[in-house]
Parts: structure tokens; C-alpha cells; sequence
């Protein structure tokens, strides 16, 4: 069966972007969840949260997550949340290459504070200050985010292209080879 190729890891780490130049030299069309998600609501994430709160966000994110991976042959950039929900960590398995790119919470914290999107319409989870809420849901993730990698990137103090190639280097042949 044809899979995906899915990104998965704490926001910050470089899916989006990652994706969008895996997708390019894998000639594959590339969609990042969380515009998936924001583009079916008609709001941005920080609204569903507000409006609606988390379990909602978690509702439309695990439908995002349905619809997204009924295709195949696309890179998948995932919210950093997807893998809390058993059935969507399944979903995930059963339909993807899944790569969780990894970064320390101060490299993200650090990441995140240069990001105007992310400071504008990315909620808070925990109300902390940014670093520690970073510590505690990574630490939260980790083993959910273990349980879905089939392959570990670290992105601290690589560029974009250098994770992207790193990927592209370790992927399974099976992955990108034309079924006859």
C-alpha cells in the first residue's frame, strides 16, 4: 500500500518548512495540518480554542487527520498535538513514514519567540511561561511522540535543507518506488 510522509514533533521544529522541501524534491504534494484545519473551521486555531476550547481543537484536528491521510504519495506536516489521541497515533501508523523532528525546549522557546504566527495565533497550553510550558508538554509528548517515529531527526543546529536531506537520505526505498 502507497503511504505518506508524515512530520510529526513540538511546533518550532521545522515540520512545516521541512515538509515543504520534502515535497518538492519527492515531487509530492505537501499539506500542513494546521492550515488543513484553520481552512475547515474558517478559524485560526487560537479561535477554536477560545471559542470552543481544546477538545474541539482535538475533533477538527483528528477529522483533519481522516481526511488528510485517505491519500497517499503527500508529505504531512501534523499539529504537534496530533499523536494525543490513541486513534489518530493509529491512523498514523497505519498510513504513514513518520518522522518526529526534535529540538531542545530552549532551542524551540527560542524558535517560537522569533515567530510572529505562532505568537499570534498559537495558544497557550498551560499558561506557564513559554519555556516551561515547553519542558512539560514535551515531556508529556515524549513517549507518544516515540511510539509513532519511524525515524528520529534532530534539527538543533541544522539548516532546513540539512534535515530535509538527512530524511530523503534514510527514507525507505519502498517509500518512493512507482508500484509496476
Amino acid at each position: 500500500m502507497a503511504m505518506n510522509l508524515a512530520l510529526i514533533g513540538y511546533r518550532g521544529t521545522g515540520k512545516s518548512h521541512v515538509a515543504r522541501l520534502l515535497a518538492t524534491s519527492l515531487g509530492w504534494p505537501m499539506v500542513d495540518a494546521d492550515i488543513h484545519v484553520e481552512q475547515a473551521a474558517g478559524r485560526t486555531i487560537a479561535q477554536i480554542f477560545a471559542d470552543q476550547g481544546e477538545v474541539a481543537f482535538r475533533d477538527l484536528e483528528s477529522s483533519s487527520l481522516q481526511t488528510l491521510t485517505e491519500h497517499s504519495e503527500h508529505v504531512l506536516s501534523l499539529g504537534g498535538g496530533v499523536i494525543l489521541r490513541e486513534s489518530n497515533r493509529a491512523r498514523i501508523a497505519d498510513r504513514c513514514f513518520t518522522v518526529w523532528l526534535t529540538a531542545s525546549p530552549e532551542e524551540i522557546a527560542r524558535r517560537l519567540s522569533l515567530d510572529q504566527v505562532t505568537q499570534t495565533q498559537r495558544p497557550s497550553l498551560t499558561g506557564k511561561s513559554p519555556l516551561e510550558e515547553i519542558a512539560e508538554v514535551l515531556a508529556a509528548r515524549l513517549p507518544l511522540y516515540q511510539q509513532c517515529a519511524d525515524l528520529v531527526i534532530e534539527t538543533e543546529g541544522k539548516t532546513p535543507e540539512d534535515v530535509a536531506q538527512s530524511i530523503l537520505d534514510q527514507l525507505p526505498s519502498s517509500l518512493t518506488q512507482k508500484e509496476p
